[in-house]
């Protein structure tokens, strides 16, 4: 049932300052239904001001909601009295929610080691719980007070996942370039007896927090109980920016020492509890030369955003899909990736070669943007791939690595996937996340 009036003014002069407003309405839904507009702004749901997307989704699960929005065009605040179905959503998309930036100061902090005029958006530095609950990634939190802690507890905003880095106080305060956060054991209490379950990661710089301070975490972390569901460790990367300001790179040896220490953990997790629990980063097999662990290792896969599990994914997803692949027969064909990966593409693209009927050449970029010591696809900026391209070619399609572009199709160094191809207009470029769906694309 949907009703409206208008002419309701708000409870306070200040209603409207920190509410949300609507970027898009879904075709077809409840907020169609109901005309509301892109633009309009949603001032309250059933009496709670709404101070954020994460806010809005919480509240627009109730069966029967009283909102409260204020026109785009200006004028009275419209209130609308609406029944649905639990958890059915409105088909409001909200804008996008400020960020709430980092007070801290690592010393490994990669936004330091972006070069002189990248973009503005590759400084901001973000430790906001709530892209932690939708996204994914990593927070401190050390900027959350009270009032953060009661709210993601009353929203049920689980798991978090959490950048710990070492258990020791002093050692984590050293780390994190601040006096504050050195009690992270009690704030993953807090969370933990609210009925928050968290993830929780290591980022390992040698000679600052591996060694027995690892061994220290790793012990702390497990003692907390089920509700860390896991622990990541992965190596500190550095740019030729900050290299050695303060911190250096792992050496293989420390690589494998922190292996070694996660493997001990692990060991004890799958006796006690049946799961991994602690793993490390694809990266850090990389540096200690070891082979990358098999998919068992990896559990339900709950880490592969944040570079856990990732290569075994496309090796074991190029397995799965090669059998499919199309006939490309003359074609010449490049596989764009980071340096890292060159190695481990290589005998896959003289596979393809066989299946297709192509030729597949694996072009290993080295980073020009970051400098050498970035290694990873994801960070490669669009003009070090064209530079590569030019001087490699022809070809006649190119797989780029599709985590190298942001969603509105621009490269680390703001230049548009549009204009890379404009550029190379006699080869066809195709961002993939697979080697071998991809290839329907050609």
């Amino acid at each position: 049932m949907l009703s409206s009036e208008s002419g309701r003014p708000p409870s306070r002069p200040d209603a409207l300052e920190g509410t949300i407003r609507i970027a898009q309405v879904v075709p077809g839904s409840i907020a169609a239904d109901l005309e509301l507009e892109a633009g309009s702004r949603i001032v309250r749901i059933n009496g709670a001001v709404v101070r954020d997307s994460v806010d809005f989704r919480y509240l627009e699960a109730e069966e029967a909601l009283q909102l409260e929005v204020a026109p785009a065009a200006g004028g009275d605040v419209v209130v609308y009295e609406i029944e649905k179905e639990a958890h059915e959503p409105l088909g409001i998309v909200p804008a996008a929610d400020p960020v709430r930036q980092c007070a801290n100061r690592c010393v490994f902090c990669f936004v330091d080691g972006n070069p002189a005029g990248a973009r503005r958006s590759l400084h901001l530095k973000d430790d906001d719980f709530r892209l932690s609950f939708t996204y994914g990634s990593y927070v401190t939190l050390t900027n959350l007070g009270p009032k953060g802690f009661a709210r993601i507890v009353e929203q049920r905003l689980s798991p978090l996942y959490v950048s710990v880095h070492a258990t020791e106080p002093e050692v984590r305060e050293r780390l994190l370039g601040a006096d504050t956060g050195g009690d992270i054991l009690e704030r993953l209490r807090r969370l933990l007896d609210g009925g928050i379950q968290v993830h929780t990661q290591v980022v390992l710089c040698p000679e600052w927090n591996d060694g027995i301070h690892l061994e220290r975490t790793v012990e702390d972390l497990w003692a907390l109980g089920p509700g860390v569901l896991s622990l990541s460790v992965v190596p500190v990367g550095l740019t030729r920016y900050n290299l050695g300001r303060p911190v250096r790179l792992l050496t293989a040896d420390e690589a494998v020492r922190a292996i070694r220490a996660t493997e001990r953990a692990r060991e004890r997790a799958l006796s006690e509890r049946g799961l991994g629990w602690a793993y490390v980063g694809d990266e850090m097999f990389f540096l200690a030369g070891w082979p990358l662990p098999p998919a068992a290792y990896y559990d339900d896969w709950p880490l592969t955003e944040n570079g856990v599990g990732a290569v075994r994914r496309l090796l074991d997803d190029f397995e799965t899909g090669i059998a499919g692949v199309p006939r490309l027969d003359g074609r010449r064909i490049a596989i764009v990736t980071g340096q890292r990966m060159g190695p481990v593409l290589a005998p896959l693209a003289e596979r393809l070669g066989g299946a297709t009927g192509g030729e597949f050449r694996v072009l290993a970029v080295e980073n020009g943007f970051f400098g050498e010591t970035v290694t990873t696809a994801g960070l490669l900026a669009g003009l070090d791939i064209l530079q590569a391209l030019q001087a490699a070619g022809p070809f006649d399609a190119a797989l780029l690595p599709a985590e190298a572009l942001n969603d509105d199709g621009v490269f680390v160094d703001d230049l548009p996937l549009g204009r890379l191809a404009g550029a190379l207009p006699s080869m066809r470029l195709v961002p993939a996340f697979e080697l071998t769906s991809a290839l329907d694309e050609l």
